[in-house]
């Protein structure tokens, strides 16, 4: 069985979920501990928990330490069987990083895989759904993967409720990624304000475009304002860059709107956001970055530049060594613009 130290590196939900998503992918056991023994409140928080949950349902797995607050798992898979999950986090958890995770062994399921998922759309600490859609996703397309997602309805913190579908073909193999120097001739976004004055979409969109255009890029912003299903108000926006419509390399970028926070804050901090992206010429962002990790892991041979190295991509190397037979070099530094070859 192989063993996982929580605390490694990052030291956060991620190690969890990177590893139990290759466990159910790889077939491999494995026991981890210290589970977020860094974070003010340790153990599996409610997103944690129902990540693993559906991983188990996904590899009809055996698993100890399942409950709020445990610290240490073990996670025993079998087979992998596709169909439909239903995933209800009852908070405002990110539905992102619960799909972040299912994504990778759902690609090899034995039939398509259908996610309805409840939580949080727009959530702090993790990427909204849209850089989801149309960062991740584009990029994952261009290795051969089929997945596609439908946002239903969005949700905010602290009441969540949002509600996504992701459907996932599966495929036989991945192909090898080869990512180093961005192009870049429009810069595309979606403002969101949900029962909040229109204007409100419009001012975050206007206030990103300016400095956007003072950058001398272009920008199309789309505007969506008139979404009242929502449990609770909230507003965002996520920008991200495009090249004669290829879909990679691109980079993204967001920023939420909170209460006392003006519009234009919001527009700001996304626009310098990817701007500090483009500026560095690099295929892929930090967030990217680590999200691809599992990827280049299982089809080798691949190699990307990104913006940015973190300590949740070294993490994330650190369990995809673990599942896989595969070696990673890392050419840069912490806060660095790197290569990573597998």
């Amino acid at each position: 069985m192989i063993e996982i130290d929580g605390s490694f590196g990052e030291g956060g939900g991620a190690l969890l979920r990177v590893s139990t998503a290759l466990s159910a992918l790889t077939g491999n056991a494995f026991a981890i501990s210290n589970i977020r023994s860094s974070r003010p409140k340790p153990g599996l928080m409610p997103q944690h928990l129902n990540a693993a949950l559906a991983l188990a349902q996904l590899s009809n797995a055996e698993v100890t330490g399942l409950e709020l607050g445990s610290t240490q798992m073990t996670f025993t898979p079998d087979q992998i069987s596709g169909g439909k999950l239903e995933v209800d986090v009852k908070t405002a958890g990110s539905i992102t990083l619960i799909l972040q995770a299912l994504i990778i062994p759902s690609l090899f399921a034995d039939q398509r895989v259908e996610i309805n998922i409840k939580g949080g759309t727009d959530v702090r600490w993790a990427p909204p759904v849209d850089y989801l859609e149309h960062v991740t996703l584009p990029v994952l397309n261009s290795m051969g993967a089929a997945v596609d997602l439908e946002v239903l309805q969005r949700g905010y913190y602290p009441r969540g409720g949002g509600m996504v579908r992701a459907l996932i073909e599966p495929v036989e193999k991945l192909k090898p990624l080869r990512l180093h120097d961005l192009e870049v001739d429009v810069i595309r976004g979606i403002s969101h304000a949900t029962k909040l004055p229109p204007h409100v979409a419009i001012r975050q969109a206007q206030a990103a475009e300016k400095k956007i255009h003072s950058a001398g890029y272009e920008a199309e912003i789309e505007i969506k304002s008139d979404d009242n299903n929502a449990l609770g108000p909230g507003s965002g926006l996520v920008l991200w860059s495009e090249f004669k419509n290829k879909s990679t390399p691109r980079v993204g970028a967001s920023s939420r709107g909170e209460v006392g926070k003006r519009a234009e804050i919001v527009g700001r901090q996304a626009a310098e956001e990817i701007l500090s992206w483009l500026s560095k010429g690099a295929a892929l962002d930090k967030y990217m970055g680590d999200q691809i990790i599992p990827y280049m892991a299982l089809t080798g041979s691949s190699s990307v530049r990104i913006s940015e190295l973190t300590q949740h991509t070294l993490t994330n190397i650190y369990a995809a060594e673990k599942f896989t037979d595969k070696k990673f070099q890392v050419d840069g530094g912490l806060g660095e613009v790197t290569t990573i070859t597998v």
